[in-house]
């Protein structure tokens, strides 16, 4: 929250009856905001708390002079944009929006939208994802939903401008090197039940996200003239990825009854979230001791997909194949095989030679 020494927004007393003062820290000190109304246009900018100098006198009798619009708050375009057809259309996305809009909503909830016309509201949002400044990826994604946000305000006319454009990011992180090994596999496979290692595998195998792994179905199944493929449209682009099933993947699909129609499940033989299948997986991570401790890093479910870009080159796929599906670049996924092939020495000679012959048709 904004430090104590910083006045709130809507807390100044009225230079005069009706004006409604905001409180801002600037370089030079305290300096006041004065509106002719709650939601009304300013007028004036002073470091006084109660200017009665001739000037905003008669700045504040034009504006009071201008017709009262009924008063549109940040809450109202919260609203109006958590209600809009541009909300993103993935679930976890959508839900991510709703949580953190209805953060700004809340923080901002006495002020008029055009506070964000201001360049003095950059240092506002900012100060109010400082309230997650111990979560880096918190404190980032705070600043993306408040610039999509009013991104979207401005291409609707809600405001005419604003001025938290490309707001410092903290999380940096590159996962291009952490990838499931075969020794992290095994790991797993001597320690956690069936129904993690089934999930471990499908990630491994396929690729897909997490929230597409927890929906493949029988249905998703195709017979091929030369073995089986999974086609499935993904949650996240909306695209159609054809992946074919590997040797280790069609020993999953084997197992699998056929009147079943979710290929994994959880420990109950219910249908998994992506929460419960990644939790999951982490839980029996650390018991296999594969803890952030003892690795030096994180191993989530979600760096199978590095694994995943190998298995996919080895099933013939190309490069530009891999990246489609991943929704990486091509110079990632060559990376992400790249670090594969070494720190796996049974496959590195082979995968490498198949990474040279990628490269040279994809440049």
């Amino acid at each position: 929250m904004p430090s104590s020494s910083v006045p709130r927004r809507g807390s100044a007393i009225p230079a005069r009856p009706g004006v409604h003062a905001v409180g801002r820290e600037t370089r030079k000190g305290k300096g006041w905001h004065f509106y002719a109304w709650r939601g009304g246009p300013k007028f004036w900018i002073d470091e006084a708390h109660y200017p009665s100098s001739r000037e905003f006198l008669a700045a504040y009798t034009e504006a009071t002079a201008l017709p009262r619009a009924a008063a549109y708050t940040v809450p109202n375009l919260v609203d109006d944009f958590l209600s809009s057809p541009e909300m993103p259309k993935g679930e976890r996305t959508r839900t991510d929006y709703r949580r953190w809009g209805l953060r700004l909503a809340e923080e901002f909830k006495d002020d008029p939208a055009e506070i964000f016309e201001d360049p003095g509201s950059r240092g506002e949002v900012n100060e109010w994802r400082k309230q997650w400044a111990h979560s880096p990826r918190q404190y980032d994604y705070a600043g993306t939903v408040a610039a999509v946000l009013l991104n979207w305000a401005v291409d609707q006319g809600k405001i005419r401008q604003h001025h938290c454009q490309r707001l410092r990011k903290v999380y940096e992180v590159d996962r291009a090197e952490i990838v499931w090994t075969p020794d992290h596999r095994e790991a797993i496979e001597a320690k956690a039940p069936e129904w993690i290692r089934r999930i471990l595998t499908a990630a491994c195998e396929t690729g897909l996200r997490v929230a597409d792994l927890t929906k493949l179905a029988w249905s998703h199944v195709e017979a091929t003239p030369h073995g089986r493929r999974i086609r499935v449209r993904t949650s996240k682009r909306k695209r159609v990825a054809y992946i074919p099933v590997t040797e280790a993947m069609g020993k999953l699909l084997d197992a699998t009854p056929r009147d079943r129609m979710l290929i994994l499940l959880s420990e109950r033989g219910k249908p998994l979230t992506p929460h419960r299948a990644s939790e999951g997986l982490r839980q029996w991570r650390d018991k296999a001791g594969l803890t952030p401790e003892s690795l030096g890093y994180d191993l989530r479910l979600q760096d199978a997909r590095g694994t995943a870009a190998t298995r996919l080159l080895s099933a013939g796929l190309s490069l530009a194949e891999i990246a489609a599906h991943m929704g990486w670049s091509i110079r990632h996924a060559a990376a992400v095989i790249e670090h594969y092939a070494r720190v796996s020495p049974d496959e590195t000679d082979a995968i490498l030679v198949k990474l040279a012959t990628a490269k040279g048709s994809a440049s």
